[in-house]
């Protein structure tokens, strides 16, 4: 059943007031990571007791992976629906880690949403990914194509194919972003409007808009820029194939004044109703059907599919966050765009869940940050990555003034924990770098 949503706006503590008073907001989303169940922020609670509805959108699953997705982060997303009494949920159709098991590898993290291959295997295994996550979530699950800067070669389906196909075989919904569709035209050269009538349109759940910027030829889907004319022209014709059942404005950073976003707003109401225009004058754009490349394999053992994925995007991460060759096929440019722009973003969201560190560190966090990063690819969350850069910085007697490393060393050791909690080899040498650092 389809829930009829109306117009809203990503829900971030830096504009929580300014959405509370922000006339015509009929719900929220809010990333469902950055909530804790048991202490919801007052602002959302606030919103929710006014009816506002407030739909948890997750980052973190992964379900373009290789691996089944985690019980853990599934259960985690069920109690944020359940804590928001919210009547769906969503995630991404990415994949954000790879190697493991399955690889017998190192287990590497992206920190960002990165494109699956639209091949046969890869369908196969996000088909199995998300019946598993279906059975685990008390509401129904939307998921949402991404933007991206690399393209794999030797896809086998358009992305509206492999979009339909996904909806056809698993019933779930769909959140098309529309800013998601230009970045991949420019990034890709893939027509919005073929994928647009190539979408099983009667799967939406709902529709994302944003902002973002071009350099050098890439677009940036940057969610901290105003959403420009493409973006709307966009949703204009998607609203003028079928009516949207609810818009959102997403916005993460560089936050402006509530006058501006209101009007991004209208704007945005404006060009769904230039849509539905059309749509009731009996103007809509044609709708294409999708033509499948082969037959469906629901009997496929996604074991086989699996373990060939798993080794295609480990290669890919390990080139973008390790510094190994670049797999065949892949435009070397655009894979060095790709890992600038994961090593800015982990810079970025460390001073985030870190923000003591740029305050310690000054104008030296970003560059000592950026190299530290160089050599240390992401293996754990963001936290951890914080602990272990602060870790390396000590280790090499930085920063070179003695106030700003004491500083630093209070910092590392605050959260270090007391004592280590087994005696496996890693933790053996946590205690012993706990000993220099304590002599220091």
């Amino acid at each position: 059943m389809t829930v009829r949503l109306g117009n809203g706006i990503g829900w971030r503590p830096e504009i929580a007031d300014a959405v509370e008073d922000m006339p015509g907001i009929d719900w929220v989303e809010v990333v469902a990571e950055n909530v804790c169940p048991g202490h919801l922020p007052e602002s959302l609670v606030r919103l929710r007791g006014r009816g506002v509805t407030v739909v948890p959108h997750g980052v973190s699953l992964g379900l373009g992976g290789a691996e089944r997705p985690d019980e853990g982060r599934l259960a985690a997303l069920a109690e944020r629906a359940g804590a928001l009494r919210s009547p769906l949920v969503t995630e991404h159709i990415a994949f954000v880690r790879a190697g493991g098991p399955l690889t017998a590898s190192e287990r590497l993290e992206a920190g960002h949403l990165l494109p699956v291959p639209r091949t046969r295997d890869a369908l196969d295994v996000l088909c199995e990914n998300i019946r598993i996550a279906q059975d685990a979530l008390p509401v129904p699950l939307a998921v949402e194509n991404i933007a991206a800067l690399i393209s794999w070669p030797g896809e086998e389906m358009t992305e509206g194919q492999f979009l339909y196909e996904l909806a056809d075989r698993t019933g779930v919904r769909l959140l098309i972003d529309v800013a998601n569709l230009h970045t991949n035209h420019v990034n890709r050269g893939e027509d919005p409007a073929k994928a647009l009538a190539e979408l099983p349109l009667e799967a939406l759940a709902y529709v994302h808009v944003a902002g973002g910027f071009e350099r050098d030829g890439v677009w940036h889907d940057s969610h901290a820029h105003p959403v420009p004319e493409p973006v709307l022209e966009i949703l204009t014709d998607l609203a003028s194939r079928v009516r949207p059942p609810g818009v959102l404005l997403e916005r993460d950073e560089n936050f402006p004044e509530a006058a501006e976003t209101e009007r991004e707003l209208a704007a945005i109401r404006h060009a769904v109703e230039r849509g539905a225009a059309r749509r009731e004058a009996g103007r809509p754009a044609a709708r294409e059907d999708a033509a499948r490349p082969g037959e469906p394999r629901e009997a496929v053992a996604t074991g086989v599919a699996r373990q060939r994925l798993a080794l295609a995007q480990t290669a890919v991460l390990s080139a973008l966050v390790a510094g190994t060759p670049v797999p065949e096929g892949f435009d070397r440019v655009r894979m060095g765009v790709q890992a600038r722009a994961l090593t800015a973003k982990r810079a970025d969201v460390v001073a985030k869940v870190a923000p003591e560190l740029p305050v310690i560190l000054g104008k030296e966090y970003r560059p000592a940050f950026l190299a530290y990063a160089q050599t240390r690819p992401m293996t754990g969350g963001y936290r951890r990555d914080a602990m272990d850069f602060v870790e390396e910085l000590l280790l090499a007697g930085r920063p070179e003034d003695a106030r700003t490393r004491r500083e630093l060393r209070e910092w590392w050791l605050e959260r270090s924990g007391p004592r280590p909690r087994s005696s496996r080899p890693a933790v053996r040498l946590a205690r012993a770098t706990r000993r220099v650092l304590l002599r220091r």
